[in-house]
């Protein structure tokens, strides 16, 4: 079963409305998440109004949304492996419904750049001058393509080594976005080494559970 952001195996199905330790999870738990996030995003807009100001702050919570859900489909396995726990269980079978929570969380922020352009393109063009399109454009290109296979019948249709292939890549490949983004911040903003740090702690829980993986069947010979 593939460590991806967007979707457990395509042939496992979890229930959408049991819970574990208080946690919704299935479906149900990406239409609470994917609602709060778009609720938090019209309250800031209709409080600071359509303007630049409210639209950055509404860019900034949906950026802390996106990567906190990324990081809990990417360490599904990983944090399961290591720490097996009630919540951990919970982790790794509901990393498909934390992985569309995510691409959720992050139309919402590509709708909040494109409402920005369009609104004040003087503000965009200064907070954009000094970055590459091309790498979050793929970037985009991948979460959909990761969420439209995290449903049943497009994961069939792709079939399960590609499917292993483009979730697998599309996960190594965000975090590695992520990771530049928020380093190239982090070299004006200190307050920026926090998510660096997360990001390279998630990369290394899953590096420690791939070795640990290895060694366990060649321990069990022993």
């Amino acid at each position: 079963m593939a460590n991806s952001p967007a979707a457990a195996s395509p042939a496992r199905r979890t229930p959408g409305t049991s819970q574990v330790a208080g946690l919704v999870e299935g479906w149900t738990f990406t239409l609470v998440v994917a609602a709060a996030i778009a609720a938090a995003t019209v309250a800031i807009l209709a409080i600071g109004g359509a303007r630049a100001p409210a639209i950055g702050l509404a860019l900034r919570v949906t950026a802390r949304t996106s990567f906190a859900l990324f990081v809990a489909a990417f360490t599904a396995s990983a944090t399961h492996r290591l720490w097996p726990s009630r919540f951990t269980r919970w982790q790794r079978r509901n990393r498909r419904y934390l992985g569309v929570a995510f691409a959720a969380s992050h139309a919402i922020h590509g709708a909040l750049i494109v409402t920005l352009a369009s609104l004040a393109p003087a503000q965009f063009h200064d907070h954009t001058r000094m970055t590459n399109p091309i790498p979050g454009t793929i970037g985009y290109a991948l979460i959909l393509a990761m969420a439209v296979t995290s449903f049943d019948r497009p994961a069939a249709w792709l079939g399960r080594r590609r499917w292993n292939v483009l979730h697998t890549v599309g996960a190594f490949y965000l975090w590695g976005v992520f990771l530049v983004s928020f380093v190239g911040r982090a070299l004006r903003m200190p307050g920026y080494w926090l998510p660096v740090g997360l990001a390279v702690t998630a990369m290394a829980l899953r590096v420690v559970a791939w070795r640990s993986g290895r060694r366990t069947p060649a321990t069990g010979r022993r």
